[in-house]
């Protein structure tokens, strides 16, 4: 019994339907493959077992983050779960040094627009002066 670590996609009972119309219960299993995928926030390969159309999906949403983070609980494994939570800490810890140093990337900023703010006043009255003259 193999099932989609990520999508949660598993075995379905479908009719094999003959040319005589004889239905014949029929068990399909889902393409899962062993993959490693890369995680961008983590920096590393994971590794799960992943139904090729959902490495389809994985693609168009972005990448296996943006992926798992979009996927409700519900359909992840432990696994996935885990995976998942240490994604979420460590975009946490890359968005709070940010907020952090901002106060002091705002300082800068107006230090920086001082010190251009008076070269660009005295071109303004060197302009003024030049056309005055």
């Amino acid at each position: 019994m193999s099932r989609c670590e990520l999508s949660g996609k598993g075995p379905v009972v479908k009719n094999l339907v003959s040319h005589s119309n004889i239905k014949t219960k029929f068990r399909a299993q889902p393409n899962v493959q062993k993959k490693q995928l890369f995680s961008i926030a983590l920096g590393r390969n994971v590794r799960f077992q992943v139904a090729t159309s959902t490495i389809r999906d994985m693609e168009h949403v972005g990448g296996l983050d943006a992926y798992l983070l979009t996927q409700p609980n519900e359909k992840l494994s432990k696994r996935a779960l885990e995976t998942k939570s240490k994604i979420q800490a460590q975009l946490r810890k890359k968005a709070d040094p940010k907020k952090a140093g901002a106060k002091v990337e705002m300082k800068a900023e107006k230090a920086a627009e001082k010190t251009t703010a008076k070269p660009a006043a005295t071109k303004a009255a060197k302009k003024s002066t030049a056309k005055k003259g």
